[in-house]
């Protein structure tokens, strides 16, 4: 990407309300069969181009395909069983009921490589695919197999590449991991979650990022993040090892957040996806907003290393409002860019 400032978002955008329920995590299609098949397709060529009617430059699926981050990836893997569920502790902050692992884990076909050659196809920018990270994964589930957390992450590290090598091979620039887990387990990151992650990207040309955020704008992340005080230091307990792995881009929340920006010096030399949206408000951020947190992050980062973003995903927003926070994103950069030139 030769343009400075590349803008881009974390992940989910709204899908439209005749093909799931509008602002609503996990929401059942309103279609069925062939008609399920054509309306994602439409609804991920409407998120691109309104991606692109707001001049994002790295654009995305906005997560059309899929009802939920996490949770359609493994639905397409064997082991786990979904009519067998368990209430679970997500991230330590709400429950949730969840599928059940009980047998080996495995990947009999892609998952996501259809829809990522169908994006392929539309448009010629470059384009961003997200995947759920390893540590974030067995945190969705209930593990009644290998009844270790450090096995199964490995297990999903496995699997997690060979369709990342895929997505690389259907022509994805960028390949995402998500890993808000990131920011809750402090020691399984630092003594294996780095390592599965890297384990993930083995072996790819495509350039990497890892997602760390404080969660979509749901009520459970907002009453956590009450909790945390007025200094948000999570980032700081994974970010040197990350500065070290081989992972490229590291993508993390700023914008309305207490984030101590400093802490982005903890990764100095990789690119950073600043979060300059915050998805946690239907307010839409000003212009100037946007570029005052960038002009903060580039006291940290390297103005040619520094891709505006989203905070995290915007599935849960109305679709005007997360139109008007792509287009903020849009014109704070343009200011940016502006001042450095």
């Amino acid at each position: 990407m030769k343009r400075l400032l590349p803008t881009s978002t974390a992940g989910s955008l709204p899908k439209p309300s005749w093909l799931a329920e509008p602002e609503t995590l996990w929401s059942p299609w309103k279609l069925q069969g062939d008609e399920l098949i054509d309306g994602k397709q439409d609804a991920l060529r409407l998120s691109l181009h309104e991606q692109q009617l707001a001049g994002i430059d790295i654009v995305s699926d906005g997560e059309q395909t899929r009802q939920h981050f996490v949770t359609t990836f493994i639905e397409h893997l064997d082991g786990v069983d979904f009519e067998k569920r368990e209430t679970v502790k997500i991230r330590d902050r709400y429950d949730a009921s969840v599928p059940t692992v009980v047998g080996a884990v495995s990947r009999q076909k892609p998952v996501f490589v259809d829809d990522a050659r169908f994006l392929r196809e539309q448009t010629r920018q470059p384009i961003k695919w997200a995947l759920p990270g390893p540590m974030t994964m067995i945190d969705t589930l209930y593990d009644a197999h290998y009844k270790s957390r450090e096995k199964l992450a490995w297990e999903f590290a496995r699997i997690l590449n060979q369709e990342a090598r895929e997505l690389e091979a259907a022509g994805v620039d960028i390949i995402q991991f998500d890993e808000p887990a990131f920011n809750v387990f402090f020691d399984e990151v630092n003594d294996w979650g780095v390592a599965t992650l890297e384990k993930a990207i083995e072996g790819l040309k495509c350039e990497t990022a890892v997602h760390i955020c404080y969660g979509y704008g749901i009520q459970a992340n907002t009453d956590w993040k009450k909790t945390l005080g007025s200094e948000w230091r999570q980032y700081e307990e994974a970010f040197p090892k990350l500065q070290a792995s081989s992972i490229d881009m590291v993508s993390l929340e700023c914008h309305n957040s207490h984030v101590p920006m400093d802490l982005i010096e903890l990764i100095r030399g990789k690119k950073v996806m600043v979060g300059a949206i915050d998805v946690a408000t239907h307010t839409i951020e000003s212009p100037e907003e946007v570029a005052n947190t960038l002009r903060q992050a580039l006291q940290f980062v390297d103005a040619d290393k520094l891709y505006p973003c989203t905070n995290c995903g915007m599935a849960p927003l109305p679709r005007q409002v997360a139109r008007g926070k792509l287009r903020a994103l849009s014109a704070g950069t343009e200011i940016v860019r502006n001042e450095l030139a």
